[in-house]
């Protein structure tokens, strides 16, 4: 693979501290590089450098002679009296760019929803950042760097974003860089992970899964070797004392090894411990939503109301974690409202359970505005002096200390003034001071804003252990698929207004169920003139019959695909007569599944 630019000898301070210190390192043509390490230790510096943004102190970065290389930074520059068109596209004609598959493509994976000739200013934060990034990708390069790309993207644009960089280059052309605290994100793009950590860049081979893997093997090695240097410490000791000679051994890295190390790690929550505590803590009851749906004046002229959500039906069970889907705007807010009492509903009814206490991580920073000006120390010294984590035999109890110590703080930010610690540091403060409520309902609401890698498994360890009912909506894949354990989506009907419905096959039905969705449009036009809106009497209660038949029916195939593609890996792979029947049957379930949801929409839109 061709060279495409390097890095030599990279020396980088400030006036506080060395960020790097003798960094080289190359890119080559092919590599697809995801960027991690903790807020603070230089990735974006890193990224800056080899861009050719950032001069190092001493060193030097060597471009291969007419390479080109795109940048995405986390500043948004773009100027407010600007078109997006003209944002994306500049002055070329339209016959130009509307005939380039890439751009196109571009356009319809982030703009879509967005007006062409809408000017920048009277975009929100998550819009002009889409149209940076688009910006970006529509422009041909050798190299791009993406610093951030996933922020306030949601998992739709996230997951169109990953297809088109796997798409944009074949295998052994071009290069990547990206910086990012999504991991499924880099599991699915990425083939190179660098670490920066202590003024170094320390590079694995493959995406996240595989970065963890080998990161935990070299922290076990780390740990042999000092034990082994003990060891021989006390054995040099006894030679010294009595003449024995002492041996050493060089450890040699293997990738089983790490397998090894998780043959013996239990799951990684104790479901049927948390799950009796938290009935204990809760009783049978929750919070049921029975028949409930929304309704807001609406903004426009005419005195209409607007309807949010419809016709939900949902039993919260105690201990139940969940996690929430839709787009921008369908409802999920309105959702957690009803749950934490402070949205009522329109038509039907919320009942809620005798002892439930529902607390809410928010978006905002509201639980540390009294304590602003409060070194951490004093915050926490007025909290409850301690806090039982964990069910059963592994239950324990922590101070607010330990749980800070746990979160990522050290003693020395112990002294640091609310205001003054970083957007992160705020964030696990504040969902410290949430869980020492003591709440046994949990709403997280985009929780991993501003979170590092390691502060994000931190974060999912703590969540491992506790006991109560979890409710989370977040954009973080990762995120949401590791501390739930089903997922909903509300899906908006023919009126606008947003369905619930379960999701048995996770994250990906819901993607499947929205590119239906986006579909479904374009079929009801080519349907013949004249036919029938909606639906009563009799056909109304067939078709209502027939949707939860549906459902059912889905949900039993979606069960069956899983459980035969988890199959796959323990069946013969010499075999590849029985491997390729196996793939055919799941291959046919899943295009009856395809064509199952099609029905269903077709049928609530129908049913309106």
């Amino acid at each position: 693979m061709a060279h495409l630019l390097g890095a030599e000898a990279l020396h980088l301070e400030y006036p506080t501290r060395v960020v790097f210190d003798s960094v080289t390192l190359g890119i080559d043509e092919g590599d697809r590089i995801g960027i991690v390490g903790r807020n603070g230790d230089g990735k974006s510096s890193l990224m800056g450098m080899l861009a050719g943004l950032k001069e190092p102190n001493s060193g030097r970065v060597t471009v291969r002679g007419g390479t080109t290389i795109g940048v995405l930074a986390q500043a948004d520059t773009l100027p407010d009296d600007l078109t997006i068109g003209a944002a994306v596209v500049g002055d070329t004609p339209e016959h130009e760019w509307a005939g380039d598959s890439r751009v196109r493509d571009v356009i319809e994976g982030l703009l879509r929803d967005l007006p062409w000739d809408a000017e920048i200013g009277s975009l929100s934060g998550g819009q002009r950042r889409r149209v940076s990034l688009a910006k970006l990708l529509a422009g041909d390069w050798d190299v791009i760097a993406l610093d951030e790309p996933t922020n306030h993207l949601d998992v739709e644009a996230i997951t169109w974003l990953a297809g088109h960089l796997k798409r944009r280059w074949s295998a052994n052309s071009g290069a990547l860089m990206v910086v990012t605290h999504d991991r499924w994100f880099l599991d699915e793009i990425c083939t190179e992970t660098w670490e920066v950590h202590d003024r170094i860049v320390e590079p694995f081979e493959g995406g996240y899964a595989a970065y963890i893997l080998q990161r935990v093997e070299r922290d076990r090695m780390a740990a042999a070797t000092e034990a082994k240097r003990q060891n021989l410490a006390r054995k040099e000791l006894a030679w010294l004392r009595r003449g024995a000679p002492a041996r050493t051994s060089k450890p040699k890295f293997r990738i089983d090894a790490a397998n090894e190390l998780i043959a013996d790690v239990p799951e990684i929550r104790d479901k049927v411990s948390l799950q009796s505590l938290a009935v204990s803590r809760l009783g049978k009851d929750v919070v049921d939503l029975l028949d409930v749906s929304v309704s807001f004046p609406s903004t426009g002229s005419g005195g209409q109301e607007k309807t949010v959500l419809r016709d939900v039906e949902w039993r919260i069970a105690p201990g139940e974690r969940t996690g929430i889907l839709g787009v921008n705007g369908a409802g999920k807010s309105t959702l957690l409202g009803l749950i934490a009492g402070t949205v009522e509903p329109t038509t039907g009814r919320v009942k809620r359970g005798k002892t439930v206490q529902v607390q809410t991580l928010t978006q905002r920073l509201d639980e540390l505005d009294q304590h602003w000006k409060d070194p951490v120390r004093v915050v926490i010294s007025g909290l409850r002096t301690s806090y039982t984590m964990g069910a059963g035999s592994k239950a324990q109890d922590l101070t607010p200390g330990q749980l800070l110590e746990r979160l990522g703080f050290d003693s020395a930010q112990l002294s640091t003034l609310v205001k003054d610690l970083s957007g992160g540091q705020q964030r696990r403060l504040q969902l410290l001071l949430v869980l020492l409520d003591q709440p046994n309902v949990l709403i997280l609401d985009e929780p991993t804003n501003d979170l590092d890698t390691d502060m994000l498994a931190a974060i999912e360890d703590l969540l491992d252990s506790w006991s109560g009912t979890l409710l989370v909506v977040s954009h973080d894949r990762y995120f949401l698929e590791r501390v739930t354990d089903q997922q909903y989506a509300i899906l908006a009907g023919p009126d606008g207004a947003g369905h619930l419905r379960h999701l048995p096959g996770g994250v990906d039905e819901y993607l499947r169920l929205r590119q239906l969705q986006d579909a479904a449009p374009a079929a009801k036009s080519a349907q013949a003139p004249g036919a029938p809106k909606g639906l009563e009497g009799a056909a109304l209660r067939a078709a209502q019959k027939e949707v939860a038949s549906l459902e059912r029916r889905i949900q039993k195939l979606t069960e069956q695909v899983d459980a035969a593609k988890h199959a796959l890996a323990e069946h013969d792979q010499a075999d590849y007569a029985g491997l390729g029947d196996k793939m055919k049957s799941i291959s046919e379930k899943a295009a009856e599944i395809e064509e199952l949801e099609l029905r269903w929409f077709e049928l609530t839109e129908a049913l309106g």
